[in-house]
């Protein structure tokens, strides 16, 4: 069980790094496309297409480092009045829901992956971007919560720790 702890927060953590490398992707463009604009009156075109696909990316790929870290809003209301074995239960069944909602969206994203692989979809825009692409890294990202989110589960109902180092900087380890 703890290598499926460590393998998942490895897994999440190389996920997070390709978010940080594309939102730097993100900001790279969007100054080169301003000097563009600036010195040399022309575009690159796709800016919007590519920040935004770079948005839904950079947003999903990080999810399962955000669950691991305790970074993800929630609303402790409810949760704050529960304390042991009935906070880990509550935690468990979340995580149970949580699992349930992500795996219809995983189902949905693979289906249009797979529909936009086979037909050779791209944007409408002059880049042409398959479609798949984009795409494929939300259902990436999706994949790897969902092993976060199991993994979070099995902690969960056999209160174990965090994979987390305790000396890991910035965010709060729940």
């Amino acid at each position: 069980m703890r290598f499926l702890q460590i393998a998942v927060f490895a897994l999440s953590r190389l996920s997070a790094v390709l978010a940080a490398l594309i939102l730097i992707g993100m900001v790279g463009h969007v100054l080169f496309e301003i000097i563009l604009r600036t010195f040399f009156a022309t575009s690159t075109f796709v800016l919007s297409e590519f920040v935004g696909y770079g948005v839904a990316a950079v947003t999903f790929l990080s999810l399962g480092y955000a669950l691991e870290h305790g970074s993800l809003i929630r609303v402790n209301l409810l949760i704050g009045r529960f304390e042991g074995r009935t906070l880990r239960l509550f935690e468990a069944l979340s995580a149970l829901g949580a699992l349930f909602v992500v795996s219809v969206l995983i189902r949905f994203f693979w289906i249009s992956v797979e529909r936009n692989w086979v037909r050779g979809r791209v944007s409408s825009s002059i880049a042409e971007v398959p479609m798949w692409i984009p795409e494929g890294l939300v259902l990436l990202g999706l994949a790897i919560f969902w092993l976060q989110l199991v993994a979070y589960f099995l902690r969960q109902v056999t209160d174990a720790a965090s994979p987390v180092p305790p000396d890991e900087p910035g965010l709060s380890q729940e």
